[in-house]
């Protein structure tokens, strides 16, 4: 028992410590593979689809169309640029919801979302969320808000293997992601939670990005 501790014990401070370099690397290098990449990248092999391994081509925030960067901000974490990694607003208002009698909805923020992609997987399980309130720390910690937005953008998943804006504009819309316009990104930004359920033409789609452009509109006129 007292070795399997110690070796559990190491674990841990691996656990700990290891981020701490592998996040300073992020402010030059692109992400290496990451664990949901892989087991997507499996789940298609086993399957028999191609390509097996996701199209993922990374590009600079500078190469992104600031009206998706403002869609998705409006639909996912409109405090991001306010918050150090949690929105405790947020938190608060999906607990009243849930008090209320409505369905218990997620308050994840743009930082945490960034955390698990790049190093977890999906689930609801505590170790997985204390997991990533701690690496939305040391992102938060290490890394500005662009190139957190920039890494968030460039992994998240817009549809069936296909992960990134720019692989998203080229698939969805046939064009690159600095050229995508203002109503595209709404419908962009609107797939986000259910990208392999919906295409940006489905109806739950289009509602949410009538509501997303309305947001969008409150904010030029604030």
């Amino acid at each position: 028992m007292k070795r399997v501790c110690r070796w559990l014990c190491v674990f841990l401070l691996l656990w700990l410590i290891v981020p701490f370099p592998v996040v300073l690397t992020l402010r030059v290098f692109e992400p290496p593979p990451t664990i949901l990449l892989l087991l997507h990248t499996v789940k298609r092999l086993g399957a028999g689809e191609r390509p097996i391994y996701p199209r993922r081509p990374p590009v600079p925030l500078a190469r992104i169309s600031p009206d998706l960067r403002r869609a998705v901000l409006a639909a996912e974490d409109a405090r991001f640029y306010r918050h150090f990694g949690f929105d405790f607003h947020e938190i608060a208002r999906a607990v009243d919801d849930y008090e209320r009698g409505k369905r218990l909805r997620g308050a994840s923020t743009i930082t945490q979302q960034t955390a698990k992609n790049l190093f977890l997987w999906d689930g609801r399980s505590l170790l997985r969320k204390g997991l990533e309130a701690y690496l939305t720390l040391i992102l938060e910690i290490l890394l500005r808000k662009d190139r957190i937005l920039e890494i968030y953008l460039n992994l998240a998943e817009w549809g069936d293997a296909v992960f990134g804006a720019e692989m998203a504009a080229r698939v969805h819309y046939g064009k690159t992601a600095v050229s995508i316009t203002r109503e595209e990104a709404a419908h962009l930004a609107a797939i986000l939670p259910n990208p392999r359920g919906w295409k940006v033409d489905h109806p739950a789609a289009r509602r949410r990005a009538r509501i997303i452009l309305q947001r969008l509109s409150d904010q030029v006129e604030r």
